[in-house]
């Protein structure tokens, strides 16, 4: 048995090139309707699940008719407009089938290094899931360069589950899951079932190139476990064929690999606010404010901060303290300073009448948020 989709409530499910596009013929139509079979039936569980996939630049290959990947960035990043149009159109279609809502977003690794675009994209995503949509997302591959001479969706789908905070990222691949050793070469090769993310062992195990079709191979799906780990959550490498393969990982069978985050996502989160960011500033709060962060698990509202002190931008990260000074929590802001200095002691509803826009009715998320 293995429990970690079976638990888990935010999922990430990862499809890479040569399984959306049936190895380079084409965009497999039927396999892609039996994965949003499966995370329709996932959600119907109550799970959230965002689907990060590959395959815009080989649809977009076939289409423009190139035997072998382009080496040239633009013509790629052609390839990937083209392909994107197909990638989206076929997910709409197979989705809708379910009578489940999907919404294209498309991300560079920028988005995610960069603070404020960071709560933008996670704001969005966390909306969507809210509403009941299915996000589809893939590289922004047709206005980036170094991602397509680099990067991959494991990468991409390891960021998002940080991103989000996902309980698991489950990676869907042309391969059975990590081996000992290449099976192709060595027949003593075994499947290596559990292991802990981050082991460096693993990456020795791993070496060796991706497809033709794709940057990644099992290096990058390692290296993206051990990322992903980071934010607490466990990645399954598994065949992409493999029959039922979702459903079957969410009622508790083991499939694939499993490579197991040493830490708890809470665990994790808490040891990235207080260890890896920096407070920029501080905002001073009132008994009430104090009292709803700490005993009540509460986001903080502008109306309950009385002072701020220090200069910071949206997405920083600031201290909340009480009136005696003592450091509360520590969280990613909704609003710069000089705009809370504006809203502070205002009601939410405030906000935009004061500013003339609204980023959220939240000075701090409670889920960018933790208590110290």
């Amino acid at each position: 048995m293995n429990p970690t989709l079976q638990q888990a409530s935010r999922i990430i499910v990862k499809v890479g090139s040569s399984l959306v596009t049936n190895d380079g013929r084409g965009l497999d139509h039927t396999a892609i309707a039996r994965w949003a079979a499966q995370i329709s039936a996932l959600r119907s569980l109550g799970k959230e699940v965002v689907l990060v996939s590959s395959g815009a630049i080989a649809e977009g290959m076939l289409r423009l008719g190139f035997a072998a990947r382009p080496t040239d960035i633009h013509e790629l990043q052609a390839c990937a407009a083209v392909g994107q149009m197909g990638l989206a159109q076929i997910y709409e279609t197979s989705f809708r089938t379910h009578d489940v809502k999907t919404a294209q977003v498309l991300l560079t690794h920028a988005d995610l290094a960069d603070r404020e675009r960071y709560l933008n994209a996670r704001s969005t995503l966390t909306t969507l899931l809210r509403l009941g949509v299915v996000p589809i997302i893939n590289e922004n591959d047709t206005v980036v360069t170094d991602e397509i001479k680099f990067g991959d969706n494991d990468t991409l789908g390891a960021l998002v589950a940080n991103l989000i905070e996902a309980d698991a990222l489950v990676i869907l691949t042309d391969q059975r899951g990590l081996f000992s050793a290449d099976p192709r070469k060595d027949p003593a090769a075994h499947l290596i079932q559990q292991a802990q993310a981050g082991d460096p062992a693993l990456e020795a195990m791993a070496g060796g190139a991706g497809s033709s079709l794709g940057r990644g191979g099992m290096l990058t799906k390692v290296l993206a476990a051990r990322r992903a780990a980071r934010s607490g959550a466990h990645t399954i490498i598994a065949w992409g064929r493999e029959d039922d393969v979702l459903t079957r990982l969410a009622a508790g069978e083991a499939i694939g690999t499993q490579l197991t985050a040493p830490t708890g996502r809470l665990t994790a989160r808490r040891q990235w606010m207080i260890d890896h960011l920096h407070t920029t500033g501080e905002v001073v709060i009132d008994a009430g404010a104090a009292q709803k962060l700490t005993r009540e698990g509460k986001s903080l509202l502008p109306i309950g901060v009385i002072a701020v002190r220090g200069e910071f931008g949206r997405g920083q990260v600031i201290t909340c303290i009480d009136e005696a000074g003592q450091p509360l929590a520590r969280g990613l802001t909704n609003y710069t300073s000089s705009e809370v200095r504006r809203i502070m002691r205002h009601s939410s509803v405030e906000i935009e009448r004061i500013l003339g826009y609204v980023e959220g009715p939240e000075l701090v998320h409670r889920d960018n948020m933790v208590i110290l």
